[in-house]
């Protein structure tokens, strides 16, 4: 049935050793093929154009056959087995080895542009075409205990159906709605099996000790209703905005990132005029809590392919299991869509510490890393306006649960995450950290805040450390052992307990503003100078406290949302549920208004400023907990 190609058989490469091949996916546009095999990788070949290819008949034993293409339609094209004889395969193009891991790869299926591939992992990956090389965008993992997934099928309403076995039960799974849709015993995967479904029902097909059975339903009208979509199945941890984009027809969306006790982060759409939140996509590859959010690169026009105008940027993720997730969102503007803006998702990179510690020489000798340290907080440092320190690396500072505050090391080009800096200076949980980078007529200095449970706040100079790792990246080929960041040059305690929210602002003389919110409800803000001795570039940075405020229970329950505005307003949330607004003068912090928002259990808050048509700026600030919401 064209354009449906279906390939069976043992193929035989002069590059490499017999293997035997699963599944197979024909692309006519550029007359390749993807394959995949026992060992759970992918390959790509150019295949001949004469109609007198074939393959040999040789039959796979596991008895797997992919259909491919865009859709199933009857088009009169010609068919490719229509000759007996050897397939003409030359030498891979490329190959991801052993990508759905020992299990192997159960079908391989192209759809939207795009190319799908599914193994008994648990795991399906999207993949695309970059040039005649193999990319991965996403991984994605349907439920848990799904753990062998068979095929993908692609609904005409836009649905995409998980066919898969979980212990004896033949499972389909729904990525819209996030449920099972059936779940039928069968016995297990190991065995010949057929499903099939259209708009007026639904079959499947087994073999179960020599007896053919069937099961079929016939097609229900859905009586369920969607109130609401759901954002998150469990309080929301962390908040970031992404930008706005603008769509023809429609008024500006904002485009957050959350992350949430859940495991999961999401990428949604909120619109001013109708007030819902849309979600755009789902990110779970995370195996426990994401607490934190980290953006970097400019919000501006996505890449080529995807549209001149846009949003793109890096997003990190992190939490608990001390697990670090990178991706390349870019979002556009889309009318034919119900969310009317389209997400795209390219995975980047990822970090484990106990992977981290596997790797290590001579681990014997040292004390493994505890398997429970959460990421706390998330920041990254920002580039240098020369681009020769930090091109092509980008650094990212993270707050460890452990004691410690880490720098790692991202390399996008190779897809590598590395730790590059570690230090315990605080011998505590560290809840948030904040980088800034301070520059003047000789030269620049990154400069990192990390802020701990006992109420100290440090502050320390990091250009050294960066400078170390990138030649040490640069001599090891992105493998090194993790430096020391040293000493903070200054350490302040500002509260009596934890600091729960942290914010920094440059003024307008130079100085950087520290604002600091903590568990007893106070507001901590310090004045700092930073001087260079000598002043020469390679000297000692200085710091300088010029001046501090402090405003004991300035909210009734723990500070868990603070901005800097401007260097004379300020903006706190709380778990009491205000939202006020202060003013900085000589005398201190005066209250100018508060506000009471619908958000329990308040995690985070997030600002930012839109300039009016008059040139008065507008702020927006979107806090999240147990819901999420934007004033």
């Amino acid at each position: 049935q064209a354009p449906w190609v279906r390939l069976m058989g043992r193929y035989l490469l002069p590059s490499c050793k017999q293997r035997w091949h699963t599944c197979a996916a024909f692309l006519p546009q550029g007359g390749l093929l993807v394959c995949g095999d026992r060992r759970g990788s992918l390959l790509l070949f150019p295949c001949s154009s004469s109609p007198g290819w074939a393959v040999e008949s040789a039959g796979i034993a596991d008895g797997g056959t992919s259909p491919v293409g865009e859709d199933t339609g009857s088009g009169s094209e010609p068919s490719c087995l229509s000759h007996k004889g050897a397939l003409p395969l030359e030498a891979p193009l490329s190959m991801l080895f052993g990508l759905h891991g020992k299990m192997g790869v159960t079908s391989v299926t192209c759809h939207g542009g795009y190319i799908y591939s599914t193994g008994r992992d648990g795991c399906f990956y999207q993949l695309r075409l970059q040039g005649q090389q193999l990319e991965v965008l996403r991984k994605h993992r349907p439920c848990k205990g799904l753990q062998w997934i068979e095929e993908l099928h692609f609904t005409p309403d836009g649905d995409l159906l998980v066919l898969g076995f979980h212990a004896d039960n033949f499972v389909v799974w729904s990525s819209r709605t996030g449920e099972n849709l059936h779940c039928i015993p069968c016995g297990g995967g190991h065995r010949s099996w057929s499903y099939c479904s259209n708009a007026s029902a639904e079959a499947f097909a087994f073999v179960k000790c020599g007896d053919v059975m069937l099961y079929h339903r016939e097609a229900e009208p859905c009586e369920q209703q969607v109130l609401l979509e759901s954002l998150h199945g469990r309080e929301i941890a962390c908040v970031r905005h992404l930008g706005a984009v603008e769509v023809p027809g429609h008024t500006t969306l904002n485009v957050f990132v959350t992350g949430s006790e859940d495991t999961t982060a999401c990428v949604l759409a909120l619109s001013e005029r109708s007030r819902a939140a849309m979600p755009l996509t789902r990110l779970s590859d995370h195996i426990s809590s994401v607490r934190a959010l980290a953006l970097a690169g400019p919000t501006g026009p996505g890449d080529k392919g995807f549209g001149d105008e846009g949003l793109c940027t890096l997003l990190f993720s992190a939490g608990g299991r001390a697990q670090i997730e990178c991706y390349r969102l870019l979002c556009a503007g889309d009318p034919a869509s119900e969310s009317a803006v389209a997400c795209q998702v390219i995975h980047v990179a990822s970090h484990r510490l106990d992977k981290h510690w596997e790797r290590k020489k001579n681990r014997h000798k040292l004390v493994k890393m505890d398997p429970e340290t959460r990421y706390m907080s998330l920041s990254v440092v920002p580039g240098t306006s020369s681009e020769q320190l930090l091109a092509p690396w980008k650094f990212l500072a993270a707050a460890c649960s452990d004691g410690s505050v880490r720098v790692f090391g991202l390399l996008e080009a190779a897809r590598k995450l590395v730790l590059v800096a570690e230090s315990f200076h605080h011998q505590r949980c560290v809840l948030k950290v904040e980088a800034f980078l301070h520059t003047w007529a000789g030269g620049e200095r990154h400069l990192l805040c990390s802020a701990a449970t006992d109420g100290s706040i440090a502050f320390w100079d990091i250009t050294s450390p960066i400078t170390d790792a990138m030649d040490a990246l640069h001599r090891a080929e992105g493998e090194i052992q993790p430096l020391a960041l040293g000493t903070p040059l200054l350490t302040v305690m500002a509260h009596s307990c934890g600091v729960n929210s942290l914010h920094i602002r440059e003024t307008p003389e130079g100085h950087y503003l520290v604002a600091s919110g903590s568990d007893d409800g106070s507001i901590h803000i310090c004045l700092l100078e930073v001087t260079l001795g000598r002043g020469e570039a390679t000297a000692g940075t200085c710091l300088r406290i010029l001046e501090r405020v402090a405003r004991p229970c300035a909210h009734a329950a723990h500070v868990t949302g603070i901005r800097v505005l401007r260097p004379d307003l300020l903006l706190s949330a709380s778990v009491d549920q205000r939202l006020t607004l202060w003013h900085r003068g000589p005398g201190g912090l005066d209250a100018l208004s508060t506000t009471f928002f619908h958000v329990p259990d308040l995690a985070e808050l997030d600002c930012w400023e839109v300039a009016e048509a008059g040139g008065e700026l507008r702020y927006y600030c979107v806090l999240c907990g147990r819901g999420l919401e934007m004033l």
